[in-house]
């Protein structure tokens, strides 16, 4: 059994134990039954994954996770290659819409080059993981090797099993990198069937001319590679990316522990098919933060099985509608554990 097989093999079911004794207790709690909606659905899921039926979110991480993509060379994107470091560096100074939001909600944003296009100066905060300096341009032919795909799997997985040992009781995903949105697009396309039209966005905010190349960049990588939609490992090494790929990883990992997954948009989307190609299994892991402007994140979102928690027409990525949606869950708990049943409030329950 390879590293990648054991972690799949970790996967376990939801504990339907700590389920049915958390219903249980949100059942007496001093309110309608089910009038707190999607926060009492939440609170259900989770002590499912944790295994607790009053589970507690005090460690938050949010990995946002970095790669750069050779398809940019098809015009595919309204911003540079060199955004890409630039706001890696931004991230590690604390400066950008991630690291506020995450203030806010108390997380703690893991920032990871997985494969940008750069050397990025040495900082404490920067887990190294890259595989490569950016990937190949999938228009043209394979975005890497299916070695290289499947180091990128396991450096994701490496990077939360860091963090479990340091504490970590949810995971939210994000991204960065240029010219992402259309590998994103391309793995949606391979693994639901879709047409690309269906499912290419703006991304960055291009003009109609460079939708229109995106469309062709995605049409022709999936003429060019050919992946086959049953196997995450290929899907991933031919048209996917390094974050993407590490994205995935993570998300396995943290399953694997029984934690529960938070993933944001487009981009984690997609690393989102990726793993759940390989392992089913982990779909009852896997919280969806907010349903994403990008067109396409609703096809992704319906084959994932997945309601999303917000709906608030973001766009950004890095990781900033897992970090709001983090604040729900943690809610979702806090009124599971925290609010007064019938009987210890001397509340008078429901008439029969």
């Amino acid at each position: 059994m390879n590293a990648l097989q054991t972690l799949l093999s970790k996967i376990e079911a939801p504990d339907v134990a700590a389920m049915k004794a958390a219903q249980a207790r949100q059942d007496t709690l001093t309110k309608p039954p089910g009038s707190l909606g999607r926060l009492e659905r939440l609170s259900l899921q989770i002590a499912g994954i944790t295994g607790s039926a009053r589970p507690h979110l005090h460690h938050k991480v949010i990995t946002t996770m970095a790669g750069d993509h050779g398809v940019v060379a098809e015009g595919v994107s309204a911003f540079p290659q060199e955004v890409t470091p630039q706001m890696v560096l931004n991230f590690l100074h604390g400066g950008a819409a991630i690291n506020v939001l995450a203030r806010h909600v108390g997380a703690r944003v893991v920032v990871v080059d997985m494969g940008v296009a750069a050397e990025l100066p040495p900082h404490a905060a920067l887990v190294n993981k890259k595989v490569g300096r950016g990937t190949a341009n999938i228009a043209r032919g394979p975005a890497m090797t299916r070695e290289q795909a499947l180091q990128s799997l396991l450096n994701g997985a490496a990077v939360v099993e860091a963090e479990i040992e340091r504490g970590l009781d949810i995971l939210g995903t994000g991204d960065m990198g240029i010219g992402n949105t259309t590998p994103s697009a391309a793995i949606a396309a391979a693994v639901t069937g879709r047409a690309p039209a269906q499912i290419v966005g703006r991304g960055t905010g291009v003009d109609d001319l460079g939708l229109a190349r995106k469309v062709a960049a995605v049409e022709q990588a999936l003429a060019v590679n050919r992946p086959d939609p049953h196997d995450g490992l290929d899907v991933l090494a031919k048209v996917g990316g390094f974050e993407i790929g590490g994205l995935a990883g993570a998300m396995l990992a943290a399953a694997a522990h029984r934690k529960p997954v938070v993933i944001d948009g487009f981009i984690s989307g997609a690393a989102a098919l990726i793993a759940v190609t390989l392992a089913p299994s982990l779909r009852p892991y896997l919280i969806a933060a907010h349903r994403s402007q990008e067109k396409g994140h609703r096809i992704m979102l319906e084959w994932l099985g997945l309601e999303p928690v917000l709906d608030l027409d973001l766009r950004l990525g890095e990781g900033t509608g897992a970090a709001l949606a983090i604040g729900v869950c943690e809610a979702a708990c806090k009124v599971l554990d925290e609010m007064a049943t019938f009987a210890e409030a001397g509340v008078a329950g429901r008439l029969d």
